[in-house]
């Protein structure tokens, strides 16, 4: 995790509740070889895009649970891994929106390194079950980690796919951030909002408008 988040997350960090979190995933590791992703994974998230460095923020809800396509940042995969359902419909809306993406296959760490903080809710799951680490206390802690974002960073553009992703708004300060929020890209909903939603293209305007680099997407 890096220093500035350590600080950040200092209070949560002390926390009884993060005790047993930590014991959680320490226990998760240990003891089932199918926990995903992989350990040195855990927060690639907040190690990939310091808190200094956050200018937009997109939430998944956990991590793949297919074994070798989780690596810690959300709807990421690496090659050759091919994109999945939700991942291919991003790319898609991407291309309508601002032109082909500039990733490799699926690996979204360009973006990270550029400052998207890809944060699922829940950062671990046990293979082939999705949300089965949902309520261990992950939770709590990626709320931390929105809230930080929101009162430590002076305009973050907040991506915000799907209900679980939008039910997140009321931890951030509207007055100074933009909130995006559309269908997920999921196959059973994309055509229901997310298809057309601008968001990258809105997302780069509102940075540009604050004199910010626009994200190369």
């Amino acid at each position: 995790m890096k220093t500035d988040w350590r600080d950040a997350l200092l209070p949560t960090l002390r926390t009884e509740a993060f005790d047993r979190l930590r014991a959680f995933w320490e226990r998760a590791y240990a003891a089932d070889p199918e926990t995903l992703p992989p350990q040195d994974c855990l927060f690639a998230a907040l190690r990939l895009c310091p808190l200094a460095k956050t200018r937009v923020v997109i939430l998944g809800q956990d991590p793949y649970p297919t074994p070798g396509q989780a690596h810690g940042l959300a709807f990421s995969v690496r090659p050759p891994t091919p994109p999945p359902p939700s991942l291919r419909n991003i790319l898609r809306e991407i291309a309508d929106d601002v032109g082909p993406a500039h990733v490799s296959g699926g690996d979204l760490t360009p973006w990270a390194t550029q400052g998207v903080l890809l944060l699922n809710a829940i950062l671990t799951v046990h293979a082939h079950a999705p949300l089965s680490h949902a309520g261990k206390g992950w939770e709590p802690f990626t709320d931390a980690v929105i809230r930080a974002v929101s009162e430590r960073r002076p305009h973050v553009a907040f991506l915000l796919w799907g209900a679980k992703a939008k039910a997140k708004a009321p931890l951030i300060d509207a007055s100074k951030h933009l909130i995006l929020t559309a269908a997920h890209p999921s196959p059973l909903s994309a055509h229901n909002g997310f298809f057309g939603c601008r968001h990258f293209s809105r997302a780069n305007a509102w940075l540009e408008a604050r004199g910010e680099a626009p994200i190369v997407w």
